[in-house]
């Protein structure tokens, strides 16, 4: 055997000393301020970076040397307490710590057979996120890679029980999703990809479904387009306004059709776990799905989301699949007592990508994940104040959750860009316009508790 080949499964004085270097190259990146850093072009990273991919390797010191110096520094850190773009990342210590031991595991995560007891450790995480619902007893689910995987599942999910209970008379029949207009984007690229329709009610001034609107819809549609409706969508947290449907209108109207209910939360379902605002998610206890990524406001890190169902039999008959190498994993009779996380998604291999966030909340526990989601929520209000208070900015409205949508006064579309691209080029904070009502606007998102009123007074000084 080649001696690069022998190596490469050896740990021998050489892979100690890589070791050594990489868990300390980890253990500094948990310990520092996180750096804001930014992008360069392909150009850059190539001329930067050289060929990474030799035939003889580069030996692991040089290749940590590359990303350490050069690939690393050309991410921006989603962690920067002033990285409030998009829906930023706070991953505990822990979580970041215990994935290394995830990836170190090797653990197939996809059957009970071989991942029992990470799969038994990620259930007591999902079961947490299921009571915060008010769920059912036997609720359950699986972590899947992120809320458009997850809202996918749970659709395919969906349909199957809508042909399953049509005995098979909408077995060619091309399906209807119904959502608001202020559905994440990931639902219409569902309906792309299980060749359904998406039909959307109007929503508020403010983003929200309007229940009003989505009984209209209901009511206007042809006998033949209701019978072709197998689920209505909300959202419990709109990605752009941060604002949560009203969920048990809309959970009213699934029943009326008789159909499945799915609450989309991936950014704002987090928001359950403070008290100060879990009355605003009064009808999410109705769903037959819901779905909540913990790499955004629940402190895991990437990629995670959690995919629960009220009934998960249902689930698994929807995605089981079957060949004769898995025929092992199920009971004959098809009573399966074992719970693969293969069968409650469109997935089969996995890792196990819930364990860092059950090993967070089993060192912490879940009375500081609640404090922490209501540190954000209390910025967030401080931000909304510091914004009407500035007589260059004007609030849009005021935040439910943990999003802060205003406008500089007398700014076009470039003056937006132009001070955007100046805030991340000289590393001070990563803030990029959006649009409302066709406008350009500015977003801020709070997710991250080590973000700080004064970090926003810095923003908010920025634009004067």
């Amino acid at each position: 055997m080649p001696w690069q080949t022998e190596r490469m499964h050896q740990h021998d004085a050489s892979t100690e000393v890589l070791t050594q270097a990489i868990v300390r190259y980890a253990v500094d990146r948990v310990r520092m301020e996180p750096p804001l850093d930014g992008p360069r072009t392909q150009a850059e990273l190539r001329a930067m970076a050289g060929r990474t991919i030799t035939e003889r390797g580069l030996g692991g010191l040089e290749a940590l040397r590359i990303f350490g110096d050069v690939l690393a520094p050309a991410c921006i850190s989603v962690d920067h307490p002033r990285f409030l773009s998009f829906v930023p990342a706070a991953p505990t210590d822990a979580s970041i710590l215990f994935d290394l031991v995830v990836g170190a595991s090797s653990i197939y995560a996809g059957s009970w057979m071989e991942g029992g007891g990470a799969v038994f450790a990620e259930n007591e995480a999902l079961r947490y996120i299921a009571d915060l619902a008010g769920m059912p007893a036997g609720a359950g689910g699986v972590f899947v890679s992120g809320g458009t995987a997850g809202n996918l599942s749970a659709l395919v999910a969906a349909r199957h029980r809508w042909r399953q209970r049509a005995g098979g008379r909408f077995d060619s029949t091309r399906g209807l999703i119904i959502a608001s207009k202020g559905a994440h984007s990931s639902i219409a690229a569902a309906g792309r990809a299980m060749d359904a329709d998406v039909m959307k009610a109007d929503a508020d001034d403010e983003g929200r479904l309007r229940v009003d609107a989505l009984s209209e819809l209901v009511a206007a549609l042809s006998p033949h387009d209701r019978d072709r409706v197998f689920a209505v969508v909300a959202t419990s947290g709109t990605t752009n306004a941060g604002v949560i449907d009203p969920l048990d209108g809309a959970a009213d109207v699934a029943e009326s059709l008789g159909t499945w209910f799915h609450v989309d939360g991936a950014y704002g379902g987090a928001g359950l776990a403070a008290p100060s605002v879990r009355d605003r998610y009064r009808g999410i206890e109705r769903a037959d799905s819901f779905i909540v990524d913990p790499h955004k406001w629940l402190f895991a890190p990437f990629d995670c989301c959690a995919l629960l169902y009220a009934d998960p039999l249902v689930a698994r008959a929807a995605h089981t699949q079957h060949a004769e190498y898995l025929d092992v994993l199920h009971a004959p009779d098809g009573q399966d007592e074992d719970w693969n996380p293969s069968d409650f998604a469109h997935h089969l291999s996995r890792r196990a990508r819930g364990l860092p966030f059950w090993f967070s909340l089993a060192t912490y526990g879940t009375a500081a994940y609640r404090d922490a989601v209501e540190q954000t929520l209390v910025v967030t209000r401080e931000a909304a104040e510091l914004v009407r208070a500035a007589a260059h900015l004007e609030l849009i409205m005021e935040p439910e959750l943990s999003v802060v949508l205003f406008r500089r006064l007398g700014w076009a579309a470039a003056d937006y860009q132009a001070w955007s691209d100046r805030m991340l080029a000289t590393g001070v904070a990563f803030v990029v316009p959006t649009a409302w009502a066709g406008e350009t606007v500015l977003r801020i998102c709070v997710v991250n508790p080590r973000t700080a009123v004064a970090d926003i007074q810095l923003i908010v000084d920025s634009l004067a």
